[in-house]
């Protein structure tokens, strides 16, 4: 059995990953699909609009045949972590034969080879991203500038072609793809395809079926559920749809205002300076900055702390680590380049239960199917994330506070 593996958030899941969809199935010619898919909390540090068991419902509808929970610990990190803890995650399986990702340009080749690069001259590559954040660039740009330095020097070509490849974020992401595949000396067969239509933060759709998810979620705050009919899948209106009734979506950071709030008040600057990404003294902009929000309100907050050298998402995966108190010493490079050390499994379908009965003897990891069949500190970060997400949402109940607990895989 061939089978493809594939890295998602779905938040929510539209016609745009539809086309991701079918051209891996078409490019690949596989007989399954595998995601590795984000939790309740996203790469950008924000939560996700809707929750991580309707998000699964949407992929197995679509069609596909297993769903695998990346790890909090790697999907609220930054893109080197989040890339390689879903590589890892994927590895792990040891039945995936190849990986699918977009990208903004069709330039896969050269991209390994950066990639190979950057992994064989690690050091050079930490000392000059060191200079250039020390120059005030955000990390994003430090990191591309800094790549395309090394490339120029590794004879891969005009430094300044290699750094506009790298600003575009799907390329960017598809890079450290490619560095954890290397890195890990995984077998996995690493494919690209061509972004459509909307780019990745286009807040506006500029096509009649087509736009991103940045788009689909600000039309759905802004004018409910109908204002997004024409750029999702019908079984992605109908969950989103049963889960605005019941009160569980669309979920924002305003909804946890509160209780980031309480952390930020019982916090002392030296308790803060222990979370994961604070450091340079944002943990003083951070608690001077509060007492100048009327009203407890994180884009406002935001705002105020925004700066060249804070990006929006870095301030907010920030923000989300104080609010779910990962420390830095739960994220040490040894603990993260480790791996997920275990599977979750969200859901699948009849295809995904064959592949599970294979995975018993391939995966490196063990397959979970339920939060109580495994200890394990990322684990147990996945289980209170979950509690704090059912936790702010307007109709909350025990029973969806304790759900990782209880919740079986999904089955199709």
């Amino acid at each position: 059995m061939k089978i493809a593996g594939i890295v998602v958030e779905y938040n929510p899941l539209h016609h745009g990953h539809i086309h991701h969809y079918n051209e891996t199935k078409q490019v690949t010619q596989a007989d399954a699909v595998i995601a590795i898919m984000s939790g309740n909390f996203l790469q950008r540090g924000e939560p996700a609009i809707v929750d991580k068991w309707t998000r699964t419902e949407m992929a197995l509808h679509m069609g596909v045949d297993l769903v695998l929970e990346l790890p909090v610990a790697y999907a609220t990190h930054s893109a080197q972590w989040f890339a390689y803890g879903a590589i890892a995650s994927l590895h792990a399986t040891g039945v995936v034969n190849e990986l699918v990702f977009g990208m903004e340009s069709d330039e896969l080749e050269v991209m390994k080879k950066i990639a190979q690069l950057l992994s064989e001259k690690e050091d050079q590559l930490k000392s000059l991203l060191a200079d250039k954040l020390a120059t005030g660039m955000s990390y994003p740009a430090a990191f591309s500038h800094a790549a395309a330095c090394l490339g120029e020097t590794g004879s891969l070509g005009n430094p300044d072609h290699i750094n506009s490849i790298l600003t575009q974020p799907n390329n960017s992401l598809a890079l450290h793809y490619l560095m954890a595949l290397y890195q890990l000396d995984s077998p996995i067969v690493p494919r690209s395809i061509l972004r459509k239509h909307a780019a990745y933060h286009d807040a506006k759709p500029s096509h009649d079926h087509i736009a991103s998810a940045t788009a689909i979620r600000k039309m759905l705050l802004e004018g409910g559920a109908n204002e997004v009919a024409a750029f999702v899948p019908d079984y992605t209106m109908d969950l989103l749809i049963r889960e605005i009734q019941a009160g569980h979506c669309p979920m924002t950071w305003e909804h946890f205002a509160n209780d980031l709030w309480h952390e930020l008040i019982l916090s002392s600057p030296n308790e803060l300076q222990q979370y994961q990404e604070i450091a340079e003294g944002l943990e003083y902009r951070i608690l001077s900055s509060i007492s100048k929000v009327t009203e407890p309100s994180v884009e406002k907050l935001l705002t105020l702390l925004k700066t060249k050298r804070y990006t929006h998402t870095k301030l907010q995966r920030a923000l989300l680590h104080i609010l779910l108190r990962h420390s830095k010493r739960d994220f040490s490079q040894h603990s993260l380049q480790a791996g997920p050390h275990y599977l979750r499994v969200l859901g699948f379908n009849e295809q995904g239960r064959t592949i599970l009965k294979r995975m018993k003897k391939t995966a490196t990891a063990p397959v979970v199917t339920r939060a109580a069949g495994i200890q394990h500190p990322f684990l147990q970060m996945d289980i209170k994330a979950t509690a704090i997400y059912y936790n702010a949402m307007k109709n909350r109940s025990t029973t969806n506070i304790l759900r990782d607990f209880n919740q079986p895989p999904i089955m199709f």
